[in-house]
């Protein structure tokens, strides 16, 4: 992470999680504290470094970030939060591979303007990305991946009931 402004916090707008304040960029839309960016970032990394943790966790941990970050009510914000929801549905509750959902994703970005903005939960999930930048190992790395994609998830469970009419509506994606 890049150097800390000495003795100061910030609370991410998306998550909530209070990390050394830090400047730097973060994304257009998916809205975080510049550290919690950071964080993420490391974490992408350590994933992009070993070929079989990517495979392995990179789509949950995607989905889940863009989840806790919903950002405002505009076009991208609205597509960003229905696709990856609709990501985290179809690999934890209906046990679509990764592939699968990717190509759920795909499809659903595809149909621009076919959604609508869903009210952000007050707790967007007890897990964050901070737990899994915490970890030792690959092993650990991906078991915490999976537990901050399942606390993501139900922080949206008011949703689940639209997110699962989305997904069912895109039926099976082509391959």
């Amino acid at each position: 992470m890049t150097a800390a402004v000495p003795g100061k916090t910030s609370r991410c707008v998306g998550c909530g999680v209070v990390l050394p304040e830090i400047k730097g960029p973060v994304h257009e839309y998916v809205e975080s504290s510049p550290a919690c960016w950071a964080v993420y970032s490391e974490v992408l990394a350590r994933e992009y470094s070993d070929r079989e943790l990517f495979a392995q966790v990179h789509r949950l941990s995607v989905d889940a970030y863009a989840v806790q970050h919903p950002g405002r009510p505009s076009p991208r914000s609205i597509q960003s939060v229905a696709v990856h929801l609709m990501g985290l549905c179809a690999v934890l509750e209906r046990g679509a591979t990764h592939a699968w959902a990717r190509k759920v994703i795909a499809e659903g970005a595809s149909l621009k303007g076919s959604f609508r903005w869903l009210e952000p939960p007050p707790s967007r999930g007890l897990v964050t990305v901070v737990q899994v930048w915490e970890t030792k190992d690959l092993i650990e790395h991906a078991e915490q991946v999976r537990n901050w994609a399942e606390s993501a998830w139900e922080a949206w469970a008011p949703h689940h009931v639209q997110v699962r009419q989305w997904l069912d509506c895109l039926g099976t994606p082509s391959v």
